[in-house]
């Protein structure tokens, strides 16, 4: 039997109509990298079938943007990962990314890849949590170079790769 909170909290595709309130998640985090409103729009109503939308009581606390690029059609790369303050902890992050895999969108998906600059402890947490799940392994390597970003605050970018996925191999 599901437990209250578990009813609570659900999962389905993003509309159009969600990407306002990705972009204030984001802006209301404090660590995420924020992008335009634009963005979150545009994956809202172009990679639906690869993003995920967690809500609690009808409220979004939680979202996923990925996209399977064209040139790796086994792979979905995540691209954002967010959740409200108040659901940290509770293995959202975690539950959104299984709603991801399971979806028929990654149907023929065999690896996981998303970016994470080397401070974000709790987004390699997770990532490396999913690795144990899926029975992975876990990859992790440099993607962009610090100073490749303009400026000088922003630091390297890890990809971390997981696959291929147990039972997928």
């Amino acid at each position: 039997m599901k437990t209250e909170a578990a009813k609570r909290l659900t999962m389905r595709k993003p509309s159009e109509e969600d990407g306002a309130a990705m972009w204030k998640l984001v802006r209301d985090s404090g660590v995420l990298d924020q992008n335009s409103a634009y963005a979150y729009l545009m994956y809202c109503k172009f990679f639906a079938d690869t993003c995920v939308i967690a809500e609690w009581e009808d409220e979004v606390v939680g979202f996923v943007t990925a996209f399977c690029p064209p040139t790796a059609p086994d792979t979905v790369f995540v691209w954002q990962i967010g959740v409200n303050k108040q659901q940290r902890g509770m293995g959202v992050g975690s539950k959104m990314l299984r709603e991801l895999l399971q979806r028929e969108s990654c149907k023929q998906v065999r690896y996981l890849e998303a970016t994470v600059s080397p401070s974000n402890l709790p987004s390699a947490s997770l990532f490396r949590k999913a690795a144990r799940e899926l029975g992975a392994p876990c990859e992790v390597t440099e993607c962009f170079p610090a100073d490749l970003f303009p400026g000088e605050t922003h630091e390297t970018e890890l990809t971390f790769r997981i696959g291929p996925f147990k039972g997928k191999q």
